[in-house]
């Protein structure tokens, strides 16, 4: 049966290209697009095969569940639906897709509509900087409708949303309002707690704001009720009634905006929507309301709005200068296809997180950033979630890493986790009640979560020269740096972060965590006593092959998945020894490395380990960073590029995929920001520039051969 549902995958996407051969794609047709991605509760993509009919297409919440969102135009009173309609109404037309692109912020599609082309950006904005910005939970559709074949015809557009925005799909309640040139719905989910989600995890607490600003020399209408009803209004007349005497709180009920444009020309005009989703009690962090960090400046949703389109130009041109920074240093640190893997992560990192302040106080001295385990268990703030988006905050926002564990040290430090030697798991099992594990009962990752806790908080202190988070948690920190003294080098049975392998007793890469997390903790504080243990076990770990085998295939060591065994493992562990200097091991250990992986790569890249079918683009992405030649950082890239580029995936960038099997190339998870770690390769590169250039295009292929090792290996490593 799998090897049918395979071939009916292949069979759809060869369908798909077949038909879809006038469209040009830049840099590449990714399995979805990002279309508003702004949070857990406002992340809209459009997968990428939907774009073959893109006038049907339908929009998709991160969870797989369809959207409405329509854009519809009339052009000299011909009607054609342009995205989001996938039951066009009689005597209406398709318009037909040209070319789709995107960059760290936005999503393009350019589309033709009789004598007029209409280009579809659709951005949300990345700013690490201006929290307000960055905070606010709206993202920007700009139709700009131009004249086209020496024409200059007169064109209206339209677009709807419904109610599949407020995770329920009736009893929904509509308000309008109009403010300053803006026009504003809002719908909200009746009959829901607060801090409730969905069986598809959207909000069901909080509104769905849908919202135009007029602009020069166009008129702005608006209206409400069936679909149906509401398009067959502006169909007729390229404009809408301005009321809502249609509406109904039934399912599929639209609210709607057109804007009559006039005669357009090769000069083109620009209208705008924003789509978002506001929750003024956004966060239950210990019993306490978290909220938005706008509201300190924009407490209600009509001054939000009004903002959120009085800031588009700056938004704009600070995403300008980030998307051209993603492409220039991505392409320079490791070719193209790094830059078109870093270009498609940066929207999904900040789709996990929500930036907040105590609603009580909105005081902004007291900010926090708390984030969604997306796709996997939904957790709140998991430590190793975070630990592997290090690379991403640590090259170009340090403070976030900050924000991200202030709300788990808070937690620590009260003395509600009733384990107080090591480090929890995450502060909440459901977001966005983060609420602690008082009764203990968190996923048990000792090792893994105390170890990650130091690298971040070292991370941290390195990339800002901020000593004052490690003074205020400095007792909480050496009480975890004794438990990995204590318990890290022969680790008991227990998960890793790759917990779907199960746990394992002595596993090599918790040893390894420890002893780099080990010496981070001495740099991190100044005890040199704390380095030279790091050492200590990391020379345990290699010597007399504990640690280690020699591979059949390039005689040298290898490291295992545990003490004694030949198995082996992705040793992404290794990486922040080198991003922070540490030298916990041995240069000769990362080029052993490097030299056996190649070794055991399957058909679709290397598995996480010598068990297992699947792998992981963000420890790869980590060890394609360490790696001490060109050739093996080219094939972890490739393999990543590879993947996202070969047709056979439609959900948002999961970074866990088959490497091997009948399902190889399909990903597993659905729009998780591990994909942070795709930075892994730029942060390490500005440590050390000299050590890496674009790698070449083609590099050969080596056959998975030679993947038990024969004679024990002793070596030092230090």
């Amino acid at each position: 049966m799998i090897k049918f549902a395979l071939l009916a995958i292949l069979l759809r996407f060869s369908l798909f290209w077949g038909q879809n051969e006038a469209a040009t794609f830049d840099p590449l047709l990714p399995p979805s697009f990002p279309l508003a991605v702004r949070n857990p509760y406002v992340s809209a993509w459009l997968p990428g095969n939907e774009t073959n009919d893109i006038a049907s297409a339908s929009p998709e919440f991160w969870f797989g569940n369809k959207l409405t969102w329509s854009v519809i135009a009339n052009v000299d009173k011909q009607t054609y639906n342009l995205f989001g309609v996938p039951s066009p109404a009689s005597g209406t037309k398709s318009g037909a897709l040209q070319k789709g692109s995107y960059t760290s912020t936005h999503t393009v599609f350019e589309i033709a509509a009789g004598n007029a082309l209409f280009t579809l950006d659709f951005f949300s904005p990345v700013s690490v900087d201006d929290y307000v910005r960055q905070s606010l939970p709206f993202s920007y559709l700009t139709i700009t409708a131009t004249g086209s074949n020496g024409q200059s015809p007169t064109v209206s557009v339209y677009s709807d949303i419904d109610s599949t925005w407020t995770g329920q799909s009736n009893n929904t309640g509509k308000t309008f309002a109009s403010n300053s040139g803006t026009s504003i719905y809002q719908l909200t989910a009746n009959g829901q707690a607060t801090y409730s989600q969905s069986s598809a995890e959207m909000a069901l607490w909080g509104q769905a704001v849908f919202a135009s600003k007029a602009v020069a020399g166009a008129t702005l209408s608006h209206g409400s009720g069936p679909p149906a009803t509401i398009r067959q209004q502006f169909a007729k007349g390229g404009s809408l009634s301005n009321t809502d005497q249609y509406w109904t709180a039934a399912a599929n009920n639209v609210v709607a905006f057109s804007q009559s444009l006039g005669s357009v020309n090769s000069s083109g005009t620009t209208v705008r929507v924003a789509i978002g989703y506001v929750r003024e009690a956004a966060i239950n962090y210990l019993g306490n309301a978290q909220t938005h960090y706008y509201r300190s400046q924009f407490p209600d949703t009509t001054s939000a709005v009004n903002q959120f389109f009085n800031d588009y130009e700056d938004a704009y041109n600070e995403a300008k200068s980030l998307d051209s920074q993603v492409q220039t240093t991505g392409t320079s640190v490791a070719g193209s296809k790094y830059a078109d893997i870093l270009a498609l992560s940066v929207r999904q990192i900040f789709g996990a997180i929500d930036l907040t302040i105590p609603n009580s106080t909105l005081n902004t001295a007291n900010a926090s950033a708390f984030i969604k385990e997306i796709s996997s268990d939904g957790n709140v703030n998991t430590v190793d979630i975070i630990f592997p988006m290090m690379p991403f905050f640590y090259t170009l926002a340090p403070k976030w890493i900050r924000l991200l564990l202030e709300p788990i040290a808070q937690y620590l430090q009260t003395g509600g986790w009733p384990y107080p030697n090591y480090v929890i798991h995450d502060i909440g099992a459901s977001y966005p009640n983060a609420t602690g594990h008082n009764d203990g009962d968190a996923e048990s990752m000792p090792v893994e979560e105390t170890g990650d806790f130091l690298l971040l908080f070292l991370a941290y202190q390195q990339a800002t020269g901020d000593t004052s988070f490690t003074t205020t948690y400095a007792n909480l920190l050496q009480r975890y740096a004794t438990y990995l003294r204590n318990n890290g080098l022969y680790p008991v049975n227990q998960l890793s972060t790759t917990d779907g392998l199960g746990s394992f007793t002595n596993m090599t890469a918790l040893a390894i965590k420890s002893a780099v997390s080990l010496s981070a903790y001495g740099k991190l504080t100044g005890q040199s006593q704390y380095n030279n243990l790091g050492k200590s076990f990391a020379s345990t770990i290699l010597k007399n092959g504990l640690g280690t085998q020699v591979s059949q295939t390039t005689k040298e060591p290898y490291l295992t998945l545990t003490y004694g065994n030949t198995s082996w493992y992705l040793q992404f562990n290794l990486y922040p020894d080198q991003l922070f200097g540490l030298n916990t091991f041995n240069q000769s250990v990362f080029k052993d490395q490097t030299d056996f992986y190649p070794t055991v790569r399957q058909q679709g890249g290397v598995p996480i380990d010598d068990g297992a079918d699947w792998g992981k683009t963000d420890w790869d992405s980590w060890v394609a960073a360490y790696s001490t030649n060109q050739s093996t950082t080219a094939m972890f890239i490739d393999d990543i590029w590879t993947y996202i580029t070969n047709g056979k995936n439609s959900m948002p960038f999961s970074d866990k995929y088959n490497v091997a099997g009948d399902q190889e190339g399909i990903g597993q998870f659905r729009a998780r920001p591990t994909v942070a770690a795709h930075f892994a390769p730029w942060a390490l590169s500005k440590k050390s520039a000299s050590r890496r250039s674009v790698p070449v295009a083609e590099r050969r292929r080596l056959n998975p051969t030679g993947r038990r090792g024969a004679v024990p290996y002793s070596h030092d490593g230090v």
